[in-house]
């Protein structure tokens, strides 16, 4: 089986560390990769959202199997992109929709989400520049530490 990890970072090293120890892998190919997955695979200069790029190289060396370890291309719908391809639609990607990617890509989507289906989490208040002022007044109520994110 050939296999495509799509990413670069520590995940993607050991995902491909891991993936290369099954009996049933021929080729282990990592775009863009970095200097540990040299030891354990084959890296390609192709970034990870450059998905026409992708799309020859799966093609051109016959990938089975593609997996998305970082979530900038998963938010960019990688997934969607090779479902939609009448020549890559068979080849599964291991990751979610670009719908999906939505819960890990957008921190004020995912904490709505959770809001919204009473899942546990720490409470959130999304500021903008119009809200600004709203935003330094919920952190007045809250007690140190807290966690800011960008959305």
């Amino acid at each position: 089986m050939n296999i495509l990890l799509v990413g670069s970072g520590g995940r993607e090293h050991a995902l491909a560390w891991k993936i290369k120890q099954s009996p049933k892998v021929n080729q282990l190919y990592i775009a863009p990769g970095n200097a540990g997955t040299t030891e354990v695979g084959t890296n390609i200069p192709v970034a990870a959202t450059d998905f026409e790029a992708l799309k020859k190289f799966v093609l051109e060396k016959a990938v089975d199997l593609v997996v998305v370890g970082p979530e900038d291309p998963l938010v960019k719908g990688i997934y969607d992109f090779f479902q939609k391809d009448e020549e890559l639609k068979h080849i599964p990607v291991i990751g979610p929709s670009q719908e999906g990617a939505q819960l890990e890509g957008s921190k004020e989507f995912a904490k709505a989400f959770m809001m919204r289906h009473a899942i546990p989490t720490a409470k959130y208040f999304s500021v903008t520049k119009a809200n600004f002022p709203d935003g330094i007044a919920f952190l007045q109520t809250m007690n140190a530490p807290y966690v800011l994110k960008a959305d």
